[in-house]
């Protein structure tokens, strides 16, 4: 009897998980020479960074198809369904596309298992990536917007060689396992940047900066810098978003609407539209696709309002970097008074860090934990910690998602009109919340 959609699912994420990485592309790329090497069938735009990939990742995707090119976008982690990270022609392909893709793959998967190379299995994120790189070979398209999973250097997405390397804001996360300082997890993520690719580099802490410009130098890469060839100019928060200015290949282009919140989303924007020019060789965008590219974009789960009396927003922010960026964005765009949080975390992120920064807006926390997955903190183990940074009386805690959302919109209820709700603290809380929440599911 065939496998359904869920045993496929199931049988794939029962692999070794994509937190627990085996520093090695030699069984991706035994994969994908199997499969007659995917990642080789069109140009590809790889995106690393600690923040920010998705969101940019979403918008050169956008950017592109308004030129008309067809595209891939390769996303993790997903919000609702695996099928979410890979996307053709700004669609999740279907549960029936991946089904057949993953039983035609899975013989040479077998094959790839049966060597233990390094004397490990294939891992759950490789088997992905490669399914992915073999989806966008048979589709075909004209590029491949691809974010990397962890680091960069030994990720499996770098099976492929970017031909635009995009680097995000890097800051500390994952440092169990890339490195202790921003100097260790720079020189990581610098390893998607190769010999005849354009790096295009958003603003870094100087340490960060000074181990990318050194990796450009050093593989004769072609270099593209916010605040010098390209950036954000201006912004001014407008109703659903922003209206935005930024640097092109042409030079200012303005009152360009970008229906998605924060600072951090215009920055993502500029560094969008700067590696979109960079596929092009340098050429500018029309201003026409630049617009329409960046109206059309959408962002599930970044900042997004998915419940209205009491407004609900959803983020997927899950380091002390990602949620500065967010609470600056919330309070300037909506202004809760108070702000109820649900928060739910990863047990190895920073969560001192992050509860801090969500302290000095939220007024209560409302703690909870994920149920998809085994890496989350306890409930109950989260809220004594939340209560030696918020105080025990800010502090609530609830067994479920469903439990959580519940409490923090009967305490938004009670407050009165001005109050709001955000989730955050982790993708897998967001998507949780999301499945909750929106009917239907959206690409992420």
């Amino acid at each position: 009897m065939p496998r359904t959609h869920a045993q496929i699912v199931a049988d794939l994420q029962a692999r070794w998980p994509e937190h627990r990485v085996a520093p090695s592309l030699a069984r991706v790329q035994a994969l994908c020479d199997l499969l007659g090497s995917p990642e080789r069938a069109c140009p590809v735009i790889l995106i690393s960074g600690t923040n920010g990939k998705g969101s940019t990742a979403l918008m050169i995707d956008s950017l592109l198809r308004s030129l008309g090119l067809r595209v891939g976008r390769y996303a993790s982690p997903h919000l609702v369904d695996l099928t979410e990270r890979i996307s053709i022609d700004g669609e999740a392909i279907s549960a029936e596309r991946f089904d057949e893709l993953v039983e035609q793959v899975q013989p040479l998967v077998d094959l790839v298992d049966a060597q233990l190379i390094d004397g490990v299995a294939m891992t759950f994120f490789e088997v992905m990536t490669a399914l992915a790189y073999a989806a966008f070979a048979d589709a075909p398209v004209d590029v491949a917007v691809v974010e990397v999973g962890m680091g960069g250097r030994w990720d499996a997405t770098n099976v492929a060689d970017a031909q635009v390397a995009v680097v995000c804001p890097i800051d500390l996360d994952h440092t169990h396992i890339l490195g202790r300082t921003v100097t260790e997890i720079a020189a990581e993520k610098a390893g998607i940047i190769k010999a005849g690719s354009r790096a295009v580099l958003a603003a870094q802490q100087p340490d960060a900066a000074r181990v990318l410009l050194a990796r450009c130098a050093e593989v004769g890469a072609e270099v593209r810098r916010e605040g010098m060839e390209f950036g954000l100019i201006d912004r001014q928060p407008a109703v659903g978003g922003q209206v935005i200015r930024v640097e092109t290949a042409e030079g200012p282009l303005g009152d360009i609407v970008l229906p998605l919140f924060g600072a951090h989303m215009a920055r993502n924007a500029a560094l969008a539209v700067a590696a979109a020019e960079a596929f092009l060789g340098g050429k500018p965008l029309p201003a026409e696709v630049i617009a329409e590219g960046l109206e059309q974009v959408r962002a599930p789960a970044r900042l997004e309002v998915v419940r209205r009396s009491p407004t609900v927003v959803l983020d997927t922010c899950h380091n002390p970097h990602g949620a500065r960026a967010t609470v600056d964005g919330i309070t300037e765009a909506f202004g809760f008074t108070p702000l109820i949080g649900v928060v739910a975390m990863m047990a190895d992120k920073d969560v001192a860090g992050v509860l801090s920064v969500f302290a000095e807006e939220m007024t209560t926390v409302v703690c909870t934990s994920i149920a998809s997955t085994t890496r989350a903190l306890a409930a109950a183990e989260l809220g004594e910690r939340a209560a030696e940074v918020f105080g025990a009386d800010r502090v609530r805690v609830a067994a479920t998602m469903a439990e959580a959302i519940e409490e923090a919109v009967r305490l938004a209820d009670e407050a009165g009109p001005g109050a709001g709700v955000l989730v955050a603290g982790s993708v897998y809380a967001a998507g949780e919340a999301r499945a909750l929440l929106v009917h239907g599911t959206e690409e992420s």
